[in-house]
């Protein structure tokens, strides 16, 4: 099938161990030292944003201070706390989260962008939760399903939540963090601003045992998919009230890019066959329509027309994610065509006219974007191909030439004659630089084949946490994908943890018990837990299911095989 297609690349993708070094041997570039490099410009640009702008939400390097932009959340120290433990600094991971758990708060008369909050905040707060052991944080009893960080971002979250309340199920782009959404609010919002939320609310509900955030984020999904257009486009802007489109450009770009990535990403995470299946029909839809020549256009949604011959510099993730869908080939050859344009300008103007070979009038500049150097990073891993390597060098011989001043970097505001703009956007410590030291870090934790993990006993089982395959959300905050299966937070199953503890305790004074080891796998997440786990006809009922698991299914011990101790379950004898 399709699925199994795509599927057996991608799992090959995430265990991919080639000989480090090999590519970067055959052009003598130092990886080691761009590296090193690359460390070198984070800490100019952290140690500016905390001398000279924090806490607001950003750095202003032309002026050295701070300016709020996102909501007022120290919002770079949010988005750089990952970045610091991807480069080893768990001393710095400590102390900020000290901080953020002090001085942020999200009770505030503030107008918050859902999507930025969402990707920047939430995804942030999630990913550094989760990443919290490793960085020797000392956690509480229960983590990963309990910790303040967690509660931080499902109260950000729970801030986001009004946003989803329209007929459509489709979200505002707007909420008041103290009020909701505004009387006067706009219903019309990007597509991307609705469909990019299944990553960072799937796991919430999966970490916290409340349903609701997956479930918004399923419903605008599955709105958006429902309002395609005959020929499988979606457009640009829709109104959430009324389902009808206001900008019926279609592509891969600004405005749409997110919503085609998370349904990747959450299949993989949720390991999800429905979501990957509106992916590859929406693929199919792109390829007959905006594809040409290995770009990627804007065409009229219903009609399949050009509209717009242009490439957006926000489109040049599209390369990363063919690979995670296994499709290497077709990604490189776009990845070649979006880093001639790099080569032109040293860098990837906003807006590219591809028959003209040119920009397009103010659309020049580059506001140190990540995303041709996440591309690089993806297919890296796939190909070892030195031309990415290559990219990599590009990018930080340009950022520091152009970009470097005395506080930080400055986003460029026109390519073609380097003038700077007084803004540094978060997500150049977020994403530009993690990419970039990640592309130069073959032996780095986030890369991990499985063969190095951690096992954690919770209130609910063993799991195995930090064995590789994250998840990066579309701010590059990295989620376990492990994580989600920790914690079964749902109330009756925590009650019947509660009882079936208080009677092993009771009746270990007048039963005998034997010990058997642990099944590998048992019934699976929606069977009915048994309280009698020992009846022939449980286990019958258990070995009739063990070969019934989809494509996408990861089996699970049954609830009561949960209840272990040092991987062992009590059978009663009697």
């Amino acid at each position: 099938t399709a699925m199994r297609r795509f599927l057996g690349p991608l799992l090959c993708l995430l265990a991919l161990r080639l000989p480090a070094g090999s590519g970067a041997a055959a052009r003598g570039l130092d990886v080691t030292s761009y590296r090193e490099r690359v460390r070198a410009m984070f800490y100019h640009a952290y140690e500016h944003y905390l001398e000279s702008a924090f806490p607001y939400d950003e750095l202003r390097p032309l002026t050295c201070d701070g300016q709020d932009t996102w909501g007022s959340f120290s919002l770079t120290l949010i988005d750089a706390l990952d970045t610091l433990l991807i480069l080893g600094n768990v001393s710095e991971f400590q102390r900020v989260v000290n901080v953020l758990q002090e001085g942020v708060d999200f009770d505030i008369d503030v107008n918050a962008s859902v999507f930025e909050t969402n990707i920047r905040v939430v995804g942030g707060l999630l990913s550094a939760h989760l990443l919290s052991r490793k960085a020797g944080v000392e956690v509480e009893a229960g983590w990963p399903c309990s910790g303040p960080l967690l509660r931080m971002a499902e109260e950000a979250a729970r801030k986001l939540l009004p946003a989803f309340q329209t007929p459509t199920g489709m979200p505002y782009g707007t909420v008041n963090l103290l009020h909701g959404v505004n009387p006067g609010e706009t219903p019309v919002t990007c597509t991307a601003g609705i469909g990019t939320f299944i990553v960072e609310f799937a796991t919430l509900s999966h970490l916290t045992g409340d349903p609701v955030f997956e479930n918004v984020a399923r419903k605008a999904l599955k709105a958006l998919w429902k309002n395609r257009s005959d020929i499988g486009l979606v457009g640009n802007h829709i109104d959430v009230i009324t389902a009808k489109w206001v900008a019926q450009d279609a592509g891969i770009g600004a405005g749409v890019d997110s919503y085609f990535e998370y349904l990747v990403k959450g299949a993989i995470l949720l390991q999800d066959k429905e979501l990957m299946s509106m992916f590859l029909e929406y693929n199919k839809a792109i390829k007959n329509y905006t594809k040409f020549d290995d770009w990627y256009l804007w065409v009229q949604m219903y009609k399949g027309t050009v509209s717009m011959p242009v490439f957006q510099s926000l489109e040049a993730y599209w390369p990363g994610l063919q690979s995670l869908i296994g499709d290497v080939d077709n990604a490189m050859r776009t990845f070649l065509n979006y880093y001639t344009v790099w080569k032109q300008f040293g860098g990837l103007p906003e807006f590219y006219n591809i028959p003209q070979g040119y920009t397009v009038d103010k659309r020049e500049g580059y506001p140190l974007r990540p995303e041709l150097i996440e591309s690089a990073m993806y297919l890296y891993r796939a190909t070892r191909d030195p031309t990415l390597l290559e990219l990599g060098r590009d990018a930080v011989e340009s950022i520091e030439k152009i970009s470097k001043v005395d506080c930080g970097f400055a986003t460029i505001k026109d390519l073609r004659d380097h003038r700077l703009d007084n803004r540094m956007e978060s997500f150049f410590l977020a994403e530009t630089i993690k990419y970039l030291y990640l592309l130069f870090d073959p032996d780095n934790f986030i890369h991990n084949d499985g063969s190095d993990f951690d096992v954690v006993v919770t209130p609910y089982g063993e799991c195995v946490l930090n064995a590789g395959g994250y998840i990066f959300n579309t701010e590059a905050h990295p989620i376990d994908p492990a994580a989600l299966h920790c914690c079964r937070k749902r109330r009756e199953e925590q009650w019947e943890v509660e009882d079936l503890m208080r009677e092993f305790y009771s009746w270990k004074k007048t039963k005998k018990f034997t010990f058997k080891r642990a099944p590998d796998h048992g019934e699976g997440e929606n069977a009915k837990d048994s309280q009698d786990a020992s009846s022939e006809k449980a286990g019958e009922k258990r070995n009739s299911k063990k070969s019934s698991h989809s494509l996408l299914s990861c089996p699970s011990q049954s609830f009561n095989s949960k209840l272990a101790v040092l991987g062992q379950v009590f059978l009663d004898n009697t």
